[in-house]
């Protein structure tokens, strides 16, 4: 039996944080909300810190050695995957639970480390946020939502990262992610998300640069995107099942896609 975890919809300040995304129901009344001091994703890896063995460190191992606009361009496409999740969540779920994923993007990834986005306008991330959270009709929320991933993707272009090595970095933090999903005695929807966000944020980053990676070689960009793919189609859902893909699978389509794109990278 799947333990669900508490959503807390009361703003951005109170949504959880990844340092408690693994407290069960059964503990959710006794659960503060994060300090307001805590970094979050992106602000752990900011200041160095690696954190646990498995999301944490995953944030850690995507942000390791960048600095500048490499730095920026992984910060915008870190926070894309909470939009990306958010739009399918849009689908089959409730417009709050989309909401409250953009807003916690926001919290994890941009509040902490706003510095490091090269002055990028959040207005229309914060547009999306508050469309779901005021649980506005579904056609104006998906509008919202594709209107900060647009707003996202142009702040990323004068940035010329490398699309490949953007999605290497998405996979390293969706499988660092995956290692919270699944507990001894419950599935942690919210981790589940989030890793998915990053699986989903992995494949735009290589969609996003096809021109310039078919260019290189055609060949290599149709296998890397099929292995990108298929590490995507492991989330069969955007909430989270009763019995989630096993880690070690998910772990080792992370390496078949990672292979593939290695001769994209610099």
């Amino acid at each position: 039996m799947i333990q669900f975890k508490l959503w807390r919809t009361v703003g951005a300040a109170a949504l959880l944080g990844a340092s408690v995304a693994c407290t069960p129901v059964a503990e959710k009344a006794e659960t503060a909300a994060p300090a307001p001091e805590a970094a979050g994703e992106a602000g752990e890896a900011a200041s160095g810190e690696s954190g646990g063995e498995h999301g944490e460190a995953g944030v850690a191992t995507a942000y390791a050695g960048l600095e500048g606009p490499a730095r920026t361009a992984l910060g915008l496409q870190h926070l894309k995957g909470f939009v990306l999740v958010a739009r399918q969540v849009a689908e089959v779920g409730t417009q709050e639970e989309a909401g409250a994923l953009v807003g916690q993007g926001l919290l994890e990834v941009y509040t902490p480390a706003q510095d490091q986005f090269g002055g990028f306008n959040a207005a229309p991330v914060q547009a999306a946020e508050a469309a779901g959270m005021d649980a506005k009709p579904k056609r104006e929320l998906a509008a919202k939502l594709d209107a900060a991933v647009r707003a996202i993707s142009a702040a990323q272009a004068p940035l010329h990262a490398n699309p490949a090595d953007l999605a290497v970095r998405m996979i390293d933090l969706s499988t660092g992610l995956y290692g919270n999903v699944v507990k001894t005695d419950f599935v942690d929807p919210i981790e589940y998300q989030h890793s998915l966000g990053a699986a989903l944020s992995a494949r735009d980053a290589l969609v996003s640069g096809a021109g310039a990676l078919r260019a290189r070689d055609a060949a290599r960009y149709d296998e890397a995107l099929g292995e990108l793919n298929r590490f995507v189609a492991l989330w069969p859902q955007p909430t989270a099942p009763e019995a989630p893909t096993p880690n070690r699978d998910v772990l080792a389509q992370a390496s078949r896609a990672k292979l593939a794109l290695s001769g994209f990278l610099d």
